[in-house]
């Protein structure tokens, strides 16, 4: 269960690294609230699954995630530009992050 609620708290990092850049300085309402929601919501998996998996392998893992997603989202909606070479490091960090579950 632990696994599962800490994936789901990386995706929500994804959400809140998202919408803190789309909140502007926290000058937009709806980003904002969007980024305190997730905030709290994936900091609070994330001490959940910090109960049951060893500290260092749930925050590595808690990280990749969301730097792996906030980069593919903001490639696939053109805030950010692709490239080959960014994808296979973004596969590199995924990979990491299955390694690291895969030795617990």
């Amino acid at each position: 269960m632990a696994w599962i609620i800490l994936v789901i708290s990386g995706v929500l990092e994804a959400v809140w690294a998202t919408a803190l850049g789309k909140s502007d300085g926290f000058t937009r309402l709806a980003p904002s609230i969007i980024f305190g929601v997730a905030l709290v919501a994936s900091m609070a998996g994330l001490a959940y699954a910090m109960r049951t998996l060893p500290t260092g392998t749930a925050y590595a893992v808690w990280v990749g995630i969301g730097a792996a997603l906030t980069v593919t989202y903001a490639m696939v909606t053109g805030d950010e530009s692709a490239s080959w070479l960014k994808i296979v490091f973004i596969l590199g960090i995924v990979g990491c992050v299955v390694g690291l579950k895969a030795l617990h």
